[in-house]
Protein backbone atom coordinates (compact mmCIF):
# COMPACT_ATOMS: atom_id res chain seq x y z
CA UNK A 1 0.00 0.00 0.00
CA UNK A 2 1.50 3.52 -1.09
CA UNK A 3 2.33 5.96 1.67
CA UNK A 4 1.76 8.70 -0.03
CA UNK A 5 0.06 10.49 -3.35
CA UNK A 6 2.67 12.21 -5.94
CA UNK A 7 0.70 15.23 -7.00
CA UNK A 8 1.44 15.97 -10.76
CA UNK A 9 0.20 19.21 -12.85
CA UNK A 10 -0.19 19.34 -16.46
CA UNK A 11 -0.08 22.36 -18.42
CA UNK A 12 -1.80 21.56 -21.62
CA UNK A 13 -1.56 23.42 -24.90
CA UNK A 14 -2.27 22.26 -27.92
CA UNK A 15 1.37 21.47 -29.49
CA UNK A 16 2.64 20.66 -25.81
CA UNK A 17 2.39 19.76 -22.49
CA UNK A 18 4.31 20.95 -19.43
CA UNK A 19 4.31 18.85 -16.41
CA UNK A 20 5.35 19.17 -12.44
CA UNK A 21 5.62 16.25 -9.91
CA UNK A 22 5.34 17.63 -6.24
CA UNK A 23 6.39 14.95 -3.77
CA UNK A 24 4.38 15.70 -0.53
CA UNK A 25 6.68 14.06 1.72
CA UNK A 26 9.97 15.77 0.62
CA UNK A 27 8.73 18.62 -0.72
CA UNK A 28 10.85 17.57 -3.96
CA UNK A 29 9.67 18.68 -7.42
CA UNK A 30 10.36 17.39 -10.92
CA UNK A 31 9.45 19.03 -14.28
CA UNK A 32 9.34 17.90 -18.05
CA UNK A 33 7.89 19.13 -21.20
CA UNK A 34 6.19 16.70 -23.75
CA UNK A 35 5.25 17.24 -27.29
CA UNK A 36 1.38 16.34 -27.22
CA UNK A 37 1.97 12.90 -26.83
CA UNK A 38 -0.37 11.24 -24.12
CA UNK A 39 1.79 8.17 -24.01
CA UNK A 40 5.10 9.84 -22.93
CA UNK A 41 3.17 12.00 -19.80
CA UNK A 42 1.21 8.90 -18.90
CA UNK A 43 5.21 6.45 -18.99
CA UNK A 44 6.91 9.58 -16.87
CA UNK A 45 3.63 9.80 -14.63
CA UNK A 46 3.43 6.40 -13.60
CA UNK A 47 7.19 5.83 -12.44
CA UNK A 48 6.43 8.02 -9.54
CA UNK A 49 4.81 6.51 -6.49
CA UNK A 50 0.62 6.51 -6.46
CA UNK A 51 0.66 9.46 -8.90
CA UNK A 52 -2.61 11.90 -9.43
CA UNK A 53 -2.60 14.08 -11.89
CA UNK A 54 -4.57 17.42 -11.84
CA UNK A 55 -4.98 19.42 -15.41
CA UNK A 56 -6.68 22.81 -16.21
CA UNK A 57 -10.01 23.24 -18.17
CA UNK A 58 -10.71 22.89 -21.68
CA UNK A 59 -11.41 21.23 -24.90
CA UNK A 60 -7.70 19.97 -24.56
CA UNK A 61 -7.05 19.23 -21.25
CA UNK A 62 -10.76 16.92 -21.81
CA UNK A 63 -9.26 15.09 -24.47
CA UNK A 64 -6.05 14.44 -23.00
CA UNK A 65 -7.60 13.16 -19.97
CA UNK A 66 -9.54 10.64 -21.98
CA UNK A 67 -6.39 9.53 -23.10
CA UNK A 68 -4.30 9.23 -19.62
CA UNK A 69 -7.22 7.75 -18.02
CA UNK A 70 -6.81 4.86 -21.45
CA UNK A 71 -2.87 4.46 -20.66
CA UNK A 72 -3.80 4.05 -16.48
CA UNK A 73 -3.02 7.38 -15.14
CA UNK A 74 -5.75 8.71 -12.48
CA UNK A 75 -6.19 12.24 -13.16
CA UNK A 76 -8.59 14.71 -12.49
CA UNK A 77 -10.26 17.88 -13.81
CA UNK A 78 -8.85 21.55 -11.95
CA UNK A 79 -11.12 24.98 -12.59
CA UNK A 80 -7.97 27.04 -12.68
CA UNK A 81 -6.33 28.77 -15.74
CA UNK A 82 -3.05 27.65 -14.66
CA UNK A 83 -1.26 24.01 -13.53
CA UNK A 84 1.90 24.55 -14.91
CA UNK A 85 3.65 24.04 -11.60
CA UNK A 86 2.19 23.33 -8.07
CA UNK A 87 1.09 26.92 -7.23
CA UNK A 88 1.94 26.74 -3.22
CA UNK A 89 5.57 26.20 -4.29
CA UNK A 90 6.07 28.69 -6.82
CA UNK A 91 3.79 31.05 -4.78
CA UNK A 92 0.58 31.91 -7.47
CA UNK A 93 -2.65 32.22 -5.21
CA UNK A 94 -5.41 29.44 -5.77
CA UNK A 95 -8.69 29.77 -3.61
CA UNK A 96 -8.99 26.93 -0.89
CA UNK A 97 -12.49 26.16 -2.60
CA UNK A 98 -10.59 25.12 -5.95
CA UNK A 99 -8.00 22.90 -3.78
CA UNK A 100 -10.93 21.19 -2.36
CA UNK A 101 -12.75 20.62 -5.84
CA UNK A 102 -9.78 19.26 -6.90
CA UNK A 103 -9.48 17.13 -4.13
CA UNK A 104 -12.95 15.51 -4.11
CA UNK A 105 -12.46 15.20 -7.62
CA UNK A 106 -9.28 13.29 -7.19
CA UNK A 107 -10.36 11.31 -4.40
CA UNK A 108 -8.47 12.47 -1.72
CA UNK A 109 -10.29 12.71 1.98
CA UNK A 110 -10.42 15.49 4.36
CA UNK A 111 -10.19 13.61 7.57
CA UNK A 112 -9.78 15.85 10.03
CA UNK A 113 -12.23 17.21 12.98
CA UNK A 114 -14.27 13.69 12.41
CA UNK A 115 -14.65 11.18 15.46
CA UNK A 116 -11.41 9.95 17.19
CA UNK A 117 -10.42 7.39 20.04
CA UNK A 118 -10.79 9.69 23.06
CA UNK A 119 -9.02 6.94 25.42
CA UNK A 120 -5.09 8.99 25.32
CA UNK A 121 -1.81 8.38 27.30
CA UNK A 122 -1.87 10.65 30.53
CA UNK A 123 1.62 11.46 32.32
CA UNK A 124 0.24 12.85 35.06
CA UNK A 125 0.92 11.85 38.94
CA UNK A 126 -0.02 14.20 40.86
CA UNK A 127 2.12 16.59 42.49
CA UNK A 128 5.78 15.26 42.21
CA UNK A 129 7.84 18.30 42.07
CA UNK A 130 7.83 22.04 41.27
CA UNK A 131 4.37 23.43 39.47
CA UNK A 132 4.14 26.60 38.10
CA UNK A 133 1.08 29.09 37.44
CA UNK A 134 -1.03 29.29 34.08
CA UNK A 135 0.94 31.97 32.40
CA UNK A 136 -0.91 32.08 29.14
CA UNK A 137 -4.29 31.37 30.39
CA UNK A 138 -5.50 30.17 27.01
CA UNK A 139 -3.83 33.02 25.16
CA UNK A 140 -1.80 31.17 22.88
CA UNK A 141 -1.76 33.69 19.45
CA UNK A 142 2.05 35.33 19.76
CA UNK A 143 2.83 37.83 17.48
CA UNK A 144 6.24 36.68 16.51
CA UNK A 145 8.04 33.51 16.99
CA UNK A 146 10.07 32.13 20.05
CA UNK A 147 7.29 34.01 22.38
CA UNK A 148 5.02 31.37 23.20
CA UNK A 149 5.30 27.50 22.84
CA UNK A 150 3.33 24.28 23.38
CA UNK A 151 4.62 20.76 24.47
CA UNK A 152 2.95 17.55 25.20
CA UNK A 153 3.71 14.13 24.20
CA UNK A 154 1.40 11.81 22.35
CA UNK A 155 1.07 8.28 21.92
CA UNK A 156 0.99 6.55 18.68
CA UNK A 157 -0.47 2.47 19.23
CA UNK A 158 1.04 0.07 16.77
CA UNK A 159 1.60 -3.65 16.13
CA UNK A 160 5.33 -3.56 17.21
CA UNK A 161 3.84 -1.86 20.69
CA UNK A 162 4.04 1.96 21.64
CA UNK A 163 6.03 5.04 20.82
CA UNK A 164 5.93 8.79 21.80
CA UNK A 165 6.17 11.51 20.07
CA UNK A 166 7.55 14.52 22.47
CA UNK A 167 7.50 18.03 20.47
CA UNK A 168 7.94 21.59 21.05
CA UNK A 169 5.13 23.99 18.74
CA UNK A 170 5.68 27.75 18.45
CA UNK A 171 2.69 29.10 18.26
CA UNK A 172 3.82 32.45 16.46
CA UNK A 173 5.50 30.28 13.65
CA UNK A 174 3.14 27.15 13.83
CA UNK A 175 6.34 25.54 13.96
CA UNK A 176 7.37 21.96 15.57
CA UNK A 177 10.70 23.67 16.85
CA UNK A 178 11.80 20.33 18.38
CA UNK A 179 11.15 16.73 18.83
CA UNK A 180 11.67 13.13 20.22
CA UNK A 181 10.56 10.20 19.29
CA UNK A 182 10.86 7.15 21.94
CA UNK A 183 9.92 4.17 22.68
CA UNK A 184 9.52 4.82 26.40
CA UNK A 185 8.07 8.12 27.54
CA UNK A 186 10.66 8.63 30.41
CA UNK A 187 13.26 11.66 31.02
CA UNK A 188 15.51 11.02 28.60
CA UNK A 189 13.14 11.39 26.41
CA UNK A 190 12.15 14.95 27.20
CA UNK A 191 15.77 15.81 27.56
CA UNK A 192 16.44 14.53 24.12
CA UNK A 193 13.39 17.32 22.98
CA UNK A 194 14.85 19.86 24.83
CA UNK A 195 18.37 20.06 23.62
CA UNK A 196 16.84 21.40 20.30
CA UNK A 197 15.44 24.46 21.23
CA UNK A 198 18.03 25.05 23.57
CA UNK A 199 20.49 25.28 20.70
CA UNK A 200 17.87 26.63 18.37
CA UNK A 201 17.22 29.97 20.62
CA UNK A 202 17.84 33.13 19.26
CA UNK A 203 19.73 35.92 21.55
CA UNK A 204 17.65 37.56 23.55
CA UNK A 205 14.27 36.15 23.67
CA UNK A 206 12.50 34.97 26.64
CA UNK A 207 10.20 32.09 25.51
CA UNK A 208 7.18 30.51 27.48
CA UNK A 209 7.17 27.15 27.22
CA UNK A 210 3.61 25.84 28.30
CA UNK A 211 3.07 22.21 29.31
CA UNK A 212 -0.03 20.08 31.11
CA UNK A 213 1.32 18.87 34.71
CA UNK A 214 2.66 15.22 33.90
CA UNK A 215 5.42 14.30 36.24
CA UNK A 216 8.43 15.27 34.03
CA UNK A 217 7.54 18.80 33.41
CA UNK A 218 7.76 18.99 37.49
CA UNK A 219 11.02 17.09 37.57
CA UNK A 220 13.72 19.02 39.00
CA UNK A 221 16.09 18.71 35.96
CA UNK A 222 13.82 19.82 33.22
CA UNK A 223 12.81 22.53 35.40
CA UNK A 224 16.60 23.59 35.89
CA UNK A 225 17.20 23.74 32.43
CA UNK A 226 14.90 25.74 31.44
CA UNK A 227 14.89 28.19 33.50
CA UNK A 228 19.60 28.12 33.09
CA UNK A 229 18.40 28.92 29.44
CA UNK A 230 15.78 31.98 29.63
CA UNK A 231 12.81 29.97 29.51
CA UNK A 232 9.77 30.92 31.85
CA UNK A 233 7.59 28.23 32.16
CA UNK A 234 3.26 27.75 32.23
CA UNK A 235 1.67 25.01 33.39
CA UNK A 236 -2.31 23.70 32.56
CA UNK A 237 -4.37 23.91 35.60
CA UNK A 238 -5.01 20.14 36.57
CA UNK A 239 -7.62 17.97 34.55
CA UNK A 240 -7.93 20.84 32.67
CA UNK A 241 -7.23 19.72 28.32
CA UNK A 242 -8.58 23.61 26.99
CA UNK A 243 -5.17 24.52 28.66
CA UNK A 244 -2.92 23.19 26.53
CA UNK A 245 -5.60 23.11 23.50
CA UNK A 246 -3.41 24.69 20.78
CA UNK A 247 -0.52 21.66 21.29
CA UNK A 248 -3.62 18.93 21.17
CA UNK A 249 -5.06 20.48 18.37
CA UNK A 250 -1.45 19.70 16.64
CA UNK A 251 -1.48 16.11 17.37
CA UNK A 252 -5.45 16.10 16.05
CA UNK A 253 -3.82 17.17 12.84
CA UNK A 254 -0.73 15.20 12.83
CA UNK A 255 -2.45 11.81 13.74
CA UNK A 256 -5.05 13.20 10.58
CA UNK A 257 -2.63 13.34 8.22
CA UNK A 258 -0.37 10.81 9.03
CA UNK A 259 -1.21 8.16 11.03
CA UNK A 260 -4.45 7.15 11.14
CA UNK A 261 -5.07 3.94 8.91
CA UNK A 262 -1.47 2.80 8.79
CA UNK A 263 0.86 0.72 10.69
CA UNK A 264 4.61 0.21 10.50
CA UNK A 265 6.57 -3.48 11.19
CA UNK A 266 8.91 -1.64 13.50
CA UNK A 267 10.03 1.33 15.20
CA UNK A 268 12.78 2.32 13.29
CA UNK A 269 10.25 2.77 10.11
CA UNK A 270 8.18 4.44 12.08
CA UNK A 271 10.83 7.55 13.14
CA UNK A 272 11.76 7.63 9.76
CA UNK A 273 8.17 8.16 8.30
CA UNK A 274 7.60 10.64 11.38
CA UNK A 275 10.53 12.87 11.30
CA UNK A 276 9.82 13.23 7.21
CA UNK A 277 6.34 14.26 7.56
CA UNK A 278 7.64 16.57 10.70
CA UNK A 279 10.22 18.40 7.88
CA UNK A 280 7.17 18.24 5.53
CA UNK A 281 5.08 20.19 8.12
CA UNK A 282 7.92 22.78 9.14
CA UNK A 283 9.62 22.91 5.27
CA UNK A 284 6.92 22.55 2.71
CA UNK A 285 3.12 22.61 4.20
CA UNK A 286 1.98 25.95 3.85
CA UNK A 287 -0.82 27.73 5.86
CA UNK A 288 -3.11 30.37 5.31
CA UNK A 289 -2.89 32.09 8.51
CA UNK A 290 0.75 32.29 7.42
CA UNK A 291 -0.05 33.89 4.61
CA UNK A 292 0.83 31.01 2.43
CA UNK A 293 3.91 30.59 3.70
CA UNK A 294 5.63 27.70 5.55
CA UNK A 295 6.56 28.06 9.33
CA UNK A 296 9.96 27.95 8.60
CA UNK A 297 10.04 30.69 6.06
CA UNK A 298 7.58 32.55 8.31
CA UNK A 299 9.89 32.40 11.11
CA UNK A 300 13.12 33.50 8.96
CA UNK A 301 10.79 36.32 7.55
CA UNK A 302 9.98 37.36 10.60
CA UNK A 303 13.22 37.12 12.31
CA UNK A 304 14.90 39.22 9.10
CA UNK A 305 12.87 41.87 9.83
CA UNK A 306 12.87 42.39 13.85
CA UNK A 307 16.45 42.25 13.64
Amino acid sequence: MSNYVTAIGLDVHARSIKACALNPMTGEVERASFGYDPASVAEWALSFESPKAVYESGVIGFHLCRALRALGLDCAVGAVSKMQRPAAVDGVRIADKAVLKMMGEMGLRFGILRETDRHRYSSYRGRVGETFENVLGRYFAADAPWRKMGTDDTEFKLSFGRAHLAPVYDFGSEEIVAHSISLHPDLAHQEEMLGMPMEAKPEGVSPIPHSDMGWRYQHAAYVRRLAENGFTQSMSRKGDCLDNGATEQVFGHLKDEFFRGRDWGTFEELKADLEAYIRHWNHVRRQRRLKGLTPVEFREQALREAA
